[in-house]
């Protein structure tokens, strides 16, 4: 139904399915890029979504590894530091986000912490500017003047002026409440190597390091792929931090595709304009996905797949040319008779 109407120009009042709603074929999908507020608003929305997913998915899964290794350890109250890594992951993400609210005011914790390290701390929730574009700025560099060309109706410059500072908030509320949970995963995939592989390495001479990154690691690709496809699939669809917290604010700068739909389903009663958004956010997680299965994707065994898969085809291709050449000659031998 949603697909349907994505296609059509139903109001949000009666049935969609019924006889008075239209079809009016693309033009949903056309006015997210055919120019105007719509576009540059679809535009926005996809590049801060960008830089969140960017930044979040590696920095997550990297953490969660490093903590699952550290668990990992024959160490002293093991279990409670495996408690706490995984406390903010079962936590509510309102009162996460509330609580993020507070500690990243003007004046709150971690301004403190910082002027007590000689920073000057920004304006977190209202500070558009890009954190890219303010290191730049204290070189004296700026880009929006020459940096003009639009794509979405987002100047180049923008698209590379990173995410703003509120948003950079919520990238790190997303890392502290999502590594506890991947950390599981990591810590299951690795309780369950056989440690006969590692003490091979080991006897031949690989040191620690050696031994995680040739022997550990090539192991974990299939978890790599599910925390991966996990993260890009949270991080695309964010949406209830940014309607708890800044609805978009300041100036649009945390804004995502996931609240821009409910904006123009729910708000704008833009039904229609509503479940496109929704769906090329559905199109670009697919494309998100397919491209780090194939990042990941054992190149040993897809190389033994494309040599077999010729194979198979060749010898159906001689089979059917021998079964051809016994027709032929049955076919002479039945006219000479």
């Amino acid at each position: 139904m949603a697909a349907w109407v994505s296609v059509s120009d139903w109001s949000g009042i009666g049935n969609p399915l019924s006889g008075s709603v239209n079809f009016v074929g693309a033009d949903n999908y056309t006015e997210l890029v055919a120019g105007g507020l719509a576009t540059r608003d679809f535009g926005v929305a996809l590049r801060n979504n960008l830089w969140y997913v960017l930044l979040v998915v590696p920095t997550q899964t990297l953490l969660s590894l490093f903590l699952a290794v550290l668990v990992n350890q024959k160490v002293m109250a093991r279990g409670v530091f495996r408690t706490a890594f995984y406390f903010p992951s079962v936590t509510s993400s309102v009162a996460i986000t509330v609580l993020w609210l507070f500690l990243f005011s003007a004046s709150g914790a971690v301004n403190k912490i910082l002027s007590y390290l000689g920073v000057h701390g920004p304006n977190w929730f209202h500070d558009p500017t890009g954190i890219v574009a303010a290191f730049l700025s204290l070189f004296g560099i700026d880009g929006s003047r020459t940096l003009t060309g639009r794509f979405l109706g987002v100047t180049a410059w923008e698209w590379l002026s990173g995410p703003s500072f509120a948003m950079t908030a919520f990238i790190i509320m997303a890392v502290f409440t999502t590594s506890g949970t991947f950390m599981l995963i990591f810590l299951s995939a690795l309780q369950s190597l056989s440690p006969s592989v590692d003490e091979a390495a080991m006897i031949d001479g690989a040191g620690t390091w050696t031994r995680f990154w040739r022997v550990t690691v090539p192991q974990l690709k299939p978890t790599f792929f599910t925390v991966i496809t996990l993260g890009l699939i949270g991080c695309w669809q964010v949406f209830d931090q940014i309607y708890t917290g800044t609805q978009g604010d300041p100036g649009k700068t945390t804004l995502t595709p996931a609240y821009l739909s409910y904006q123009a389903a729910f708000a704008n009663q833009k039904w229609g304009r509503g479940s496109a958004i929704a769906f090329v956010l559905f199109a670009i997680i697919i494309l998100f996905t397919l491209l780090q299965r194939w990042v990941l994707r054992d190149k040993d065994e897809a190389r033994a797949r494309r040599i077999e898969r010729r194979r198979l085809r060749q010898s159906r291709h001689r089979r059917r040319g021998a079964g051809q050449a016994v027709t032929v000659n049955d076919v002479v031998e039945g006219a000479g008779k």
